[in-house]
């Protein structure tokens, strides 16, 4: 039954297309192409190179973070890609403007009138900078136990953790895709504030390009979004040939969630309405299906977020309960799931996707019971104690209409 409500909506998206040719005259038709390959007068219209060095500059980062030769600045540094710092080891990444931190918390719909918060969350990000260089570090070669920061056992893998046993790495990777993936895919370049701001809808039709550039406005921002979870394919045209496997974040877990059996449509899904839509912007189809599939797209990638913490939530119940326990295995997935649960807070009731819940006390309540302060965090979470806070995310993501309950596979 879940595959097949996977297929009927992979039908009705495929329906709507096609429906969209046999419109009156005076309705643009959609030609959709079979690879995400869009040009004008000979030349390509897509462009998404600062999505791909952010991701390239999040790979770096996130493999420093367990550089133990690292400090807080030079972490720091790699963060915010100062002038004259050059932190990374790819020159075309010193050499750039662009950086990881700007683009955190930095979406219109969420935060273009709340810089208080995008400011609380930015420091959240410099918070797991400063806590792995300052308290994981120093410690590294030392027993991790309750209250003691250190290292554990994973099967053959050493993992770092704080002294409540959050991996703060995992946190800040799995939470990035939240705070800059996700945020600008969904609440950003997505966003019809962003899309049909000022002339740009005028600019499309009348294809007026950008100062220099081959692309109007509104497709250079389509594509922007699609760069953020496709940029760093080897082949971006055709991006299931390795989704999953280009980067170690929102594409990596959207094919990992095409693996859970609730959700083995998502990518083609996902992938077809980026294509969709950005024909639909070439065709000025703006009122139906460009925010249509805008809403298609936010859809599916609610599901990775809220699917991965359930999946690590289930993964530390599984080690917890091992014979014998996997305590560093349960840890690990447990960091996992943290930095997920806070990734969701950054779906939003006003982009669009008809979120009925506010996913960002929901993320608080989950991070709070996760953080287990009065237990000594990890250290003090039974599996049945994991339980309880799986069906509390559980039931939160249903009634926010994320996915149904007959989604899940663990008790």
């Amino acid at each position: 039954m879940k595959t097949s409500l996977y297929l009927f909506a992979g039908l009705f998206l495929l329906f709507t297309v096609a429906a969209c040719d046999d419109d009156d005259d005076n309705t643009p038709a959609i030609d959709v192409p079979e690879t995400y390959e869009f040009s004008r007068d000979g030349q390509s219209t897509v462009s998404f190179s600062g999505q791909s060095l952010r991701i390239a500059m999040a790979e770096e980062l996130t493999a420093a973070m367990l550089d133990f030769d690292k400090t807080t600045e030079d972490l720091n540094n790699m963060f915010t890609n100062a002038e004259g710092t050059n932190p990374f080891s790819d020159a075309e990444l010193n050499a750039s403007t662009k950086s990881l931190r700007s683009k955190v918390a930095a979406s219109r719909d969420l935060y273009s009138d709340n810089s208080v918060e995008a400011a609380e969350v930015k420091a959240e990000f410099d918070r797991w900078i400063f806590n792995q260089v300052n308290e994981v570090f120093p410690n590294r070669n030392q027993l991790a136990s309750a209250g003691q920061a250190g290292q554990m056992a994973d099967g053959s893998s050493v993992r770092y953790v704080s002294s409540w046993g959050l991996e703060y790495n995992q946190a800040f990777a799995k939470a990035l895709i939240g705070a800059m993936m996700y945020d600008q895919i969904a609440n950003h370049y997505l966003s019809s504030d962003v899309l049909f701001e000022g002339t740009n809808q005028a600019d499309n039709d009348a294809e007026i390009t950008v100062d220099g550039e081959s692309y109007t406005t509104m497709e250079h921002y389509w594509d922007e979004a699609f760069g953020y979870l496709f940029g760093a394919s080897a082949t971006p045209a055709e991006p299931l040939t390795d989704v999953g496997e280009a980067d170690s974040f929102l594409n990596e877990y959207l094919g990992r969630v095409a693996e859970q059996g609730s959700f083995t449509a998502i990518t083609t899904i996902t992938e077809r309405s980026f294509r969709t839509g950005r024909a639909a912007i070439v065709a000025g189809r703006y009122d139906d299906i460009v925010p249509q599939h805008a809403v298609m797209i936010r859809a599916e990638l609610n599901k990775v977020l809220a699917a991965r913490a359930n999946y690590y939530l289930c993964s530390a119940i599984a080690d917890l309960e091992a014979m014998p326990a996997n305590q560093g295995g349960a840890f690990h997935a447990l960091s996992e799931a943290y930095g997920f649960i806070y990734a969701l807070r950054f779906i939003a009731q006003n982009s669009g996707n008809f979120v009925p819940a506010d996913m960002e006390v929901i993320s608080d309540f989950l991070l709070e019971e996760l953080r287990n302060e009065d237990g000594f965090g990890f250290w003090g979470l039974s599996a049945d104690d994991i339980r309880v806070i799986n069906n509390d995310l559980k039931e939160s993501a249903v009634i926010a209409g994320i996915y149904p309950s007959s989604a899940y596979f663990c008790d």
